[in-house]
C-alpha cells in the first residue's frame, strides 16, 4: 500500500509517481477558492476525466438489480479473510493485476476488521463488504486496473463525504489514487467522521475565500466545453504574439521611433506599443517634438494613420456593408463576423487579425456582461474601422514591420476604446494624445502605458510635418497662463471670449431704461456665462406717449440714446416684402430645421464674410425664431418662409452692428419711431424679434400709443411703459439738428417721474 504524502505545490497532483519526492498519493480535501485553486480544479477535473472518476452527486447506493446481478455472480458466501476477498475480487473484477488485487483486498479486509473492533457484527461487515464490492464494480472499474502505476490515476469528488464513501476513498487512495474532494460548505462535516485528519489533508494556501455561490463542478464542465468551443472558434493559431509595452524603456519618442526590428530578437514576438499622454512636458517643444515624430515615421516608411479629436462614426453605408445574420450565441456570431473582417493579406497576420478581433470582443462581453445584440453591433464598429484604416495600417505590412495609428485627443466614447484595444493587438503601435486634458479619455487597460503630465496645452489637430507650424515663444505661453487665470471665472472678460449666447428679456421700471441702456451686458442683472455661453440681459419694450407733452425735450430725450451702436429707423415700414431669398427659402428649410450646409454654399447667402461663431449664432436664433412660434402664423401658413427669408437678408447697416458685436460688452441697439397710425408691418416684426433674441436692445416710441407693434406676435413678449399723453400728427426731426447736450438731462426729460 502507498502512504499519504503532502504537496509543496498544487501542480505535484500532476507528478508521475516515480518523480514525486517521495513515493506516494495525495488526498486533500479543498474548503476554500482562489483564482489558482480555480485553475487547478480545472486542470484536474480534465485529469480525471481521461484517467480517473468524477463524482458530482454522491455515490449511488446498490439498488436491487446491482445486488441481483452481485448475488448471481458472486454467490451469498462472506468471510473475514483477505484471501476470500482476494478471490472474489479476482472473479468480480478480472481486469486488476494479482498486485492491484493484494493491496485492495488487504486494505478492505483492514477496513471491515477496523468497523469490527468498532462493534459491528457479522452481517453489517458482510453488508459493507458487498457495497463496496459494487462501488468498485459499477463505478470505480475503469481505474482499478490503473493502481500503482506510474501515472497515478484521480479521483475528483464534489460535496460532504459521508462514512462509507470515506472509507472506499480512503481504500482507493492507499491502493494508489489522488483523490480531492471540494467541500464548498466547509469542513466541519468532514471532521465529525475523521476529527484528526488522519484520512486526508486540508489544503491551506494564501488568500483563500469562501467558494463562489454558483460555483461547482458543472461550471467546470462548461468553461472547458466553452474553451474548447473557442479553441475551435480561434481556428489556427497565429505563429506570432504580440509583446505590448513590456520592451519598451519609458521614453516614449525613443520607444515609439524604434526600429521594429532591433525591438526583440524572438521571431514568434511582435513588439508594439500602447501608450496615452496626458498634459505636455514643455509647451514651447511639443509641437516640435510631434512634427519630428511626424516626419521620422514617414521618412522610415511606416504605415501610419493619424486621427484629429475622435474616429468618425461608421457611416449607414459602411454599416449595411457587414452582412450579419441571426445568432443564438457569441461564438457562432463572433466566428461568422470574425470571416467577415475584410483582410486579403498573408495567412500569418490574417490569423493575428482573427485572434485579437474575437479576444477583445470576449474580454469586452465578459467585463461588461452586453447583451449578444449590443455585442454584435460593438464587433461591427470595430469591422467597419478596420476596413476603413486596414489600407493605410497594413499595406505591405511583413513581420516585424510594426504599423503607428495616433488619436490626437481622447477616446470619447466606448466603442473607440474597444478599437484602440483591438489595434494594439495588432502588430501597431498605438498612441493617445491627450494634451488640453480638458476631457477625460474613457480607455482603460492594464496593458495601457500612461504617462502624465501636470501642464494642458490646448492644440486641435496633429502638426503636419509639410504644413507651417506655429509654436509659441515662452511670452506668449505666459500671456496665456496669464490670460486663463484673469478671465475664468473672475468677473473679467477678453474680447470676443465667448462663441455663444441667449437672450434673457428684462422686465424693468420705467426709469431703470435709461441706468441700464448704454450699460456693458456684463453689469446688467441677470448676466452669467455657462461653460462658452453668454446670458445676455437684453431690453425689448415699448414707450408709449410723450411725458408732459414737451415735444422738443421728447426728441431731445431720444437723440440722447443714439450711441456708437445704435440704429434708428424713422421711416414705417423699415423692410421691403421683396428680398432676393425669398424664392429660395423653400429651400432651405426642411422637417422644422434650417439645412444649414445648404444655406451657406447657397448663391444668395450674404452672410459669408462674418466670423464664422456670429454666423452660427445668426443661424442659431433663425432657428430659436421658429422653435418658440413667437411670429403668428408660424408653421400655420407659411410664416417660417418669410421668417428665413426675411432673416437672411437684413441690411449691411445691421450685419456690421452684428459682426463687432462682443456678448459681454454694449449690446448693438434699436430705436424704431412710429408716430403715424401704421401697423408695423410682419417683416419689421419679424426683424425686430430676431434682433432681440441675437442680443440687441430693441425700444419701440409710440407717442400715438396706438397698437401698433403687437400685432404680429403670438406673446407679450414686448414690456410696454407709459410714459404720458398720446400726441399724434409728430414728425421725425432730423436729429442731426437737435443739440447733444441735452444728452446730460435726458432722464429728467424723458424718464423722470412727475411730481
Amino acid at each position: 500500500m502507498l502512504e499519504h504524502i503532502k504537496i509543496h505545490q498544487l501542480n505535484d497532483f500532476f507528478l508521475e509517481l516515480d518523480k514525486r519526492n517521495k513515493r506516494g498519493v495525495f488526498f486533500y480535501r479543498i474548503c476554500g477558492y482562489n483564482t489558482e485553486i480555480d485553475d487547478f480544479i480545472t486542470d484536474y477535473y480534465n485529469a480525471a476525466r481521461s484517467s480517473g472518476v468524477i463524482i458530482e452527486n454522491k455515490i449511488a447506493n446498490p439498488d436491487e438489480k446491482n445486488l441481483a446481478y452481485y448475488n448471481e455472480i458472486m454467490g451469498l458466501d462472506f468471510r473475514m479473510s483477505a484471501e476470500f476477498i482476494n478471490e472474489k475480487l479476482s472473479k468480480w473484477l478480472p481486469r486488476m493485476t494479482p498486485s492491484q488485487r493484494g493491496i485492495v483486498s488487504d486494505s478492505i479486509y483492514n477496513t471491515l476488521d477496523n468497523l469490527r473492533k468498532d462493534g459491528k457484527n457479522d452481517n453489517m461487515l458482510k453488508n459493507a463488504y458487498v457495497k463496496m464490492m459494487c462501488w468498485l464494480y459499477y463505478k470505480f472499474e475503469r481505474i482499478v486496473n490503473q493502481l500503482g502505476n506510474n501515472k497515478v490515476p484521480k479521483i475528483l469528488y464534489q460535496g460532504n463525504v459521508s462514512k462509507y464513501e470515506l472509507i472506499l476513498l480512503s481504500i482507493l487512495s492507499t491502493s494508489g489514487c489522488d483523490i480531492v474532494l471540494l467541500q464548498y460548505s466547509g469542513d466541519n462535516d468532514y471532521l465529525s467522521l475523521d476529527s484528526a485528519s488522519l484520512l486526508s489533508d486540508k489544503l491551506e494556501l494564501n488568500g483563500m475565500t469562501a467558494f463562489p455561490q454558483d460555483f461547482s463542478l458543472e461550471t467546470v464542465k462548461n468553461k472547458i466545453i466553452q474553451k474548447n468551443n473557442r479553441a475551435q472558434l480561434f481556428g489556427k493559431q497565429p505563429d506570432t504574439i504580440n509583446c505590448t509595452n513590456a520592451w519598451c524603456c519609458g521614453k516614449i519618442y525613443d520607444d515609439i521611433l524604434k526600429p521594429p526590428a532591433t525591438r526583440s530578437s524572438d521571431e514568434k514576438l511582435f513588439c508594439n506599443c500602447f501608450f496615452r499622454i496626458n498634459g505636455v512636458e514643455d509647451k514651447l517643444t511639443f509641437q516640435n517634438e510631434l512634427v519630428h515624430l511626424n516626419s521620422e515615421l514617414n521618412k522610415n516608411n511606416r504605415n501610419t494613420v493619424i486621427i484629429n479629436k475622435s474616429i468618425p462614426a461608421p457611416s449607414p453605408n459602411e454599416i449595411s456593408a457587414v452582412k450579419r445574420e441571426n445568432y443564438s450565441d457569441s461564438d457562432r456570431m463572433l466566428a461568422d463576423l470574425s470571416a467577415k473582417i475584410g483582410f486579403t493579406g498573408n495567412p500569418n497576420l490574417a490569423s493575428i487579425i482573427r485572434k485579437a478581433f474575437i479576444d477583445t470582443l470576449l474580454e469586452a462581453e465578459k467585463n461588461t456582461q452586453l447583451s449578444l445584440n449590443k455585442l454584435m453591433n460593438k464587433a461591427v464598429y470595430l469591422i467597419c474601422w478596420f476596413r476603413r484604416y486596414q489600407a493605410n495600417l497594413l499595406k505591405n505590412l511583413k513581420l516585424p514591420d510594426i504599423a503607428c495609428f495616433i488619436l490626437f485627443g481622447p477616446c470619447l466614447t466606448d466603442n473607440e476604446a474597444l478599437f484602440l484595444k483591438f489595434l494594439a493587438k495588432l502588430p501597431i503601435d498605438v498612441i493617445i494624445f491627450n494634451p488640453a486634458m480638458n476631457v477625460k479619455c474613457c480607455l482603460n487597460d492594464n496593458v495601457l502605458y500612461e504617462i502624465n503630465y501636470q501642464t494642458p496645452f490646448a492644440i486641435d489637430e496633429f502638426p503636419d510635418s509639410n504644413s507651417n507650424v506655429r509654436v509659441g515663444t515662452a511670452a506668449f505661453h505666459a500671456e496665456r497662463e496669464l490670460d486663463t487665470i484673469m478671465y475664468q471665472d473672475s468677473g473679467m472678460y477678453r474680447n470676443m471670449q465667448h462663441n455663444k449666447a441667449m437672450p434673457v428679456i428684462l422686465s424693468t421700471m420705467y426709469e431703470e431704461i435709461a441706468v441700464l441702456w448704454d450699460q456693458e451686458l456684463k453689469y446688467r442683472p441677470n448676466f452669467s456665462t455657462e461653460n462658452d455661453t453668454v446670458m445676455m440681459p437684453v431690453i425689448f419694450a415699448k414707450i408709449s406717449g410723450v411725458k408732459d407733452a414737451q415735444v422738443t425735450q421728447y426728441w431731445s430725450g431720444i437723440k440722447s440714446l443714439v450711441t456708437p451702436e445704435t440704429y434708428v429707423i424713422k421711416n414705417v415700414p423699415f423692410v421691403q416684402p421683396n428680398n432676393p431669398v425669398k424664392p429660395f427659402a423653400a429651400e432651405f428649410f426642411k422637417n422644422g430645421k434650417l439645412l444649414r450646409d445648404k444655406i451657406r454654399s447657397h448663391k444668395c447667402y450674404q452672410y459669408g464674410f462674418l466670423r464664422e461663431n456670429i454666423q452660427e449664432h445668426i443661424l442659431d436664433k433663425i432657428q430659436l425664431l421658429i422653435d418658440r412660434k413667437l411670429i403668428k402664423g408660424t408653421f400655420l401658413n407659411g410664416t417660417e418662409y418669410t421668417i428665413i427669408s426675411v432673416a437672411l437678408s437684413m441690411k449691411t447697416e445691421i450685419v456690421r452692428l452684428i459682426q463687432r458685436f462682443d456678448f459681454t460688452k454694449k449690446n448693438p441697439k434699436i430705436i424704431y419711431i412710429n408716430t403715424s397710425e401704421k401697423i408695423i408691418s410682419l417683416e419689421d416684426s419679424i426683424t425686430m424679434a430676431l434682433l432681440s433674441l441675437i442680443g440687441f436692445d430693441v425700444l419701440f416710441f409710440v407717442p400715438t400709443g396706438y397698437r401698433t407693434v403687437e400685432n404680429h406676435f403670438n406673446q407679450d413678449v414686448i414690456e410696454e411703459h407709459q410714459a404720458g399723453t398720446y400726441l399724434y400728427d409728430m414728425h421725425v426731426p432730423d436729429f442731426r439738428l437737435i443739440s447733444s447736450s441735452t444728452r446730460q438731462s435726458w432722464r429728467d426729460k424723458i424718464f423722470k417721474r412727475g411730481s
